[in-house]
């Protein structure tokens, strides 16, 4: 096997209980797997009828929630800092 194809092979996640163990940890999560394909946008392809990944590419994925979410956050204390509190109605 040439390096890049062990490189590649080692990067390859195949079926959902491998995804699930390498994103959860468990590999009984592999319906929130199915899930997630069927809702979203996890970065997954199929060879045949299996659902695979490729870490290097969730890794990213995942990184990229995590920004959207911090600057999702960050939005909402920038608002909450700006607004006036609400006085009490008489």
């Amino acid at each position: 096997m040439r390096p890049y194809e062990e490189e590649f092979a080692a990067d390859m996640l195949e079926g959902a209980d491998e995804i699930a163990f390498y994103l959860y940890g468990n590999r009984k999560k592999r319906r929130k797997i199915y899930h997630l394909v069927a809702t979203s946008h996890l970065p997954v392809f199929k060879l045949g009828s299996m659902i695979c990944a490729r870490r290097s590419v969730l890794i990213k994925w995942v990184e990229h929630q995590e920004e959207r979410h911090a600057g999702k956050q960050a939005k909402l204390l920038t608002a909450r800092k700006n607004s006036e509190p609400l006085e009490p109605e008489e």
